[in-house]
């Protein structure tokens, strides 16, 4: 039976070559369509995700603010200052912290070699900012370690952009940095990273020495903000509350009173982020579909063709005893049969366009932003579903139009 199935439809699809084919090639470009979309997308969106994870993986950055509501007799308007202490004390009273550094932040900080001169934002943290925003050297050097803090050592760790431009080719570490006019040893260099998400500029153009060597030459007594990370991201919500009670029970103000602690929440943008991404893929999805629909048109279309043609040799079957399942089966196997080779052909169409422009390696400009598409499990089973439900929706209609023919009216068909 089913060898005499596709046996006829090869048959009916070479007497059908020009429709055949146009339909096949219409199913091929929807399915094209949506998978390049879908993997585009995919990696437009992993892309922005990793650009906001290269200013901190999953961090909350506490600031100092103004409080904007009086608070136990107390007007409104009072500044908010933190110290080193007030880091050492959220890591004591406030569970589920990982890591935590303090951060002073210094802009225009003048960087002097023998042959260059330059200013930049420069920060004096602890080891664990090295983890939290994502600051790792390349080969060759390191980041601040505890020793160097310990010891107040005059090190610096620079951004990858700000390296070159005072080193040029030449390889920075262990060289010598005049900062402000002091002596600093240069002990690593950033490892480039996609960065959308900052303050004070790009982590390429930063430097960073130790927050003891910082207050030692600055004389700063309040550090800028406070940068923590949780032990587990679901922690978060109890992490902020956590802080939040615990300063302002210190310092006096409103725990409602957000200008007086504001915080820069990465897991929450992350979250948004993520549900942005996803809502992208529906939408590029939705457009890729309506693409597949409309070739499902053109499957159906030939579909009632080849039933029209066919009339008397339906109706030959049917008087000789061929049950009507018989018949559907033979025409959903052909819809469903167009849909699967134009969805082949469309695949494989868009693996090798994939696969090409991994090939090219795009790093910089649009190609760093667009990312690296990536074909899914996913993007490639929900394509297969809904190629069959074209090919069963496409199919159906015609197949049972067919299983009712009239055995004696098809004979006197022409």
């Amino acid at each position: 039976m089913w060898f005499t199935i596709i046996r006829e439809f090869f048959i009916d699809l070479n007497k059908q070559k020009l429709r055949s084919s146009l339909t096949i090639i219409a199913i091929a470009w929807g399915t094209l369509s949506v998978v390049l979309l879908l993997a585009f997308g995919r990696g437009l969106g992993n892309s922005m995700l990793e650009g906001m994870l290269g200013a901190g993986d999953q961090v909350i950055m506490v600031f100092g603010g103004q409080t904007s509501m009086p608070y136990e007799g107390q007007a409104e308007g009072r500044l908010i200052r933190f110290t080193e202490d007030d880091v050492a004390l959220i890591d004591r009273a406030v569970p589920g912290i990982a890591y935590s550094s303090p951060q002073y932040g210094r802009g225009g900080a003048r960087l002097q070699t023998e042959r260059n001169t330059t200013t930049t934002y420069m920060e004096g943290v602890n080891p664990d900012f090295e983890v939290m925003r994502t600051m790792y050297p390349a080969a060759g050097g390191r980041f601040i370690n505890e020793r160097d803090v310990i010891e107040m050592r005059r090190v610096l760790f620079l951004g990858d952009d700000i390296a070159e431009r005072l080193f040029g080719d030449e390889d920075p570490v262990g060289k010598e940095v005049r900062l402000d006019g002091s002596p600093f040893t240069v002990i690593g260099v950033m490892k480039p990273k996609m960065q959308t998400s900052m303050n004070f500029g790009p982590d390429a153009n930063r430097a960073i020495i130790p927050y003891t060597t910082f207050r030692n030459i600055y004389g700063h007594r309040n550090i800028n903000s406070i940068l923590v990370r949780p032990a587990d991201a679901s922690l978060q919500p109890q992490i902020v509350d956590g802080i939040r009670s615990l300063m302002s029970s210190k310092y006096k103000f409103n725990p409602a009173d957000e200008q007086a602690l504001p915080m820069w929440d990465f897991i929450e943008q992350e979250e948004m982020n993520r549900t942005i991404n996803t809502g992208l893929e529906i939408f590029l999805f939705t457009v890729g579909f309506f693409t597949l629909m409309i070739a499902g048109v053109g499957v159906a279309n030939i579909m009632f063709v080849i039933v029209k043609e066919r009339t008397r040799e339906i109706g030959i079957k049917l008087a000789v005893g061929a049950r009507k399942i018989h018949i559907i089966i033979q025409f959903m196997f052909e819809s469903l049969f167009i849909s699967f080779l134009g969805g082949f052909i469309g695949l494989a169409i868009s693996t090798a366009i994939v696969q090409g422009v991994l090939a090219l390696n795009m790093t910089d400009g649009p190609g760093e932003f667009l990312g690296k598409p990536e074909i899914s499990a996913v993007a490639v089973a929900v394509t297969i579903t809904v190629l069959v439900l074209i090919g069963l929706i496409a199919g159906i209609f015609p197949a049972v139009k067919a299983s009712r023919v009239d055995p004696v009216e098809s004979l006197r068909y022409e």
